[in-house]
């Protein structure tokens, strides 16, 4: 578990997956730039059995609140075998929760979780150009905007423009070092 100072981020339980599911297929409460893909059910509860949403090169946690409440959820995967670089994804379950620092936490424990304890030397974020709070997110917690990948993904029915910002572990190194003592 990751403890922030609002937010906590957690492995995925059990106990959570009917609530997630419900979550998950809702797909008019994921916002306009959110992917829109789901899974069977069955697939999905097998895809927690078999690696409860975490392994090596993928997982997800949970952004919950200090009474556990399910507020959203980071994810982070690899993109292609031969870049040294992890993607994150985020998502805030309702629109009641934008605004608050929430994503923005969420990010940067998980920033700082992958940068301790994984190889890893980049970390990457893909934003639609419209999503202005991800863009902030993004800014906020150190990414670098690198470029515009042109017509990357299809969602609701046409081709779209992304944005590509990124981190490596020597800009995120930096950023985090402690001050030097003065006399």
């Amino acid at each position: 578990m990751l403890r922030g100072e609002t937010i906590r981020l957690r492995q995925v339980r059990e106990r959570d997956l009917d609530a997630l599911y419900d979550i998950d297929t809702d797909i008019a409460n994921r916002g306009a730039y959110y992917p829109t893909g789901t899974m069977s059910e069955p697939e999905f509860k097998r895809a927690f059995q078999e690696t409860g949403f975490w392994s090596k090169d993928e997982g997800m946690l949970l952004i919950v609140d200090g009474q556990d409440m399910l507020l959203g959820q980071v994810e982070f995967f690899r993109t292609l075998n031969y870049l040294d670089e992890l993607e994150l994804g985020y998502r805030l379950f309702s629109p009641a929760y934008a605004g608050r620092g929430i994503a923005t936490e969420a990010v940067t424990l998980m920033t700082a979780y992958l940068f301790d304890r994984t190889k890893f030397n980049r970390i990457r974020l893909i934003i639609h150009p419209e999503n202005a709070a991800s863009l902030r997110i993004a800014e906020k917690c150190g990414y670098r905007h690198e470029g515009t990948a042109r017509g990357a993904i299809f969602h609701h029915g046409r081709y779209h423009d992304v944005e590509v910002y990124a981190m490596v572990r020597e800009d995120f190194d930096s950023r985090n070092r402690a001050p030097p003592d003065t006399p």
